[in-house]
Parts: structure tokens; sequence; C-alpha cells
């Protein structure tokens, strides 16, 4: 069993994933700062000053917490919508990226097919006994000349 797992973390594609992971986790970071510090924000005063960290219900005991932060640190049951939303165009973000990349990458895979098909290939040489015969061909039209 020892041997398998060596084998297996020895392949290429476990680092590749390892990498992604690591690099996937810090993008996740930098999506989520930028829905909840740049997104949100502008869209909450638009719809008119609501702060979507704070949107939320608190199902019990509601008039024992001052705000939606509070009923949550305390450990109280809370429907935190805002959050959700949040959690939700953060999704979005990093699936409108990710298909920005794979839709770049299909256009290059595609252009470099083309520049391959485009490309003539130059035509096979005769066969040494077509060539022979060509070469002979001209001899007699030069002496005929």
């Amino acid at each position: 069993m020892l041997k398998e797992f060596q084998a297996f973390i020895q392949r290429g594609n476990v680092l590749d994933l390892a990498v992604a992971v690591v690099i996937g986790a810090a993008f996740g970071q930098i999506t989520a700062s930028l829905v909840n510090q740049v997104i949100m924000p502008p869209l909450g005063l638009l719809i008119g000053g609501v702060d979507f960290s704070n949107l939320g219900f608190i199902l019990k005991d509601a008039d024992q917490y001052a705000s939606l932060a509070e009923a949550v640190e305390a450990g109280a049951p809370v429907m935190q919508i805002g959050a959700f939303l949040n959690t939700v165009i953060n999704f979005l973000v990093v699936a409108f990226v990710i298909f920005l990349v794979v839709r770049s990458y299909n256009q290059m895979r595609e252009r470099s097919e083309k520049k391959a098909e485009a490309a003539p290939e130059a035509p096979a040489a005769p066969p040494a006994d077509v060539q022979l015969l060509t070469e002979i061909r001209d001899l007699l039209r030069q002496r005929s000349a």
C-alpha cells in the first residue's frame, strides 16, 4: 500500500492538482473580498442603504439581540440571507472567470489548429522511378530541340 501511495504521489498530475487547489483557495479569498468589499457595498447603496452582511432573520428570541451580528456571535438560530447572497455572487464571479479562461483556451487552440490546417504541406517527392522517367523525358526534349 505504501508503494502504491508513493507511485500515486509521484505522478505529475497530482502535483498539478495540488498547485491548482492552493491557487484556487487564494483566488477564492480574492473573489470573496471583491464581492464583500467592492461589489456589495455599492449594490446595497443602490437598493437603499442595505448592508447585505447584516441582512437576515433571527429565528428565536429576536428581541434579545441588537443586531444580526450579535445574534450570530451568541449562537442564536439565524437565517443569514445577506451572507448567502454574498456567496452566490462570489460563485458567479468565480464561474465567470473560469468561463473566460476556458473560452480563451479554446479560442487559442482553434487558432493553432486552423494555422496547422492552413499551412500547405510540401508535395511528396515522386517515387524514384517516376523521377528517373521525368529526367529521361527532359533529356529527350533537349536533344530534339
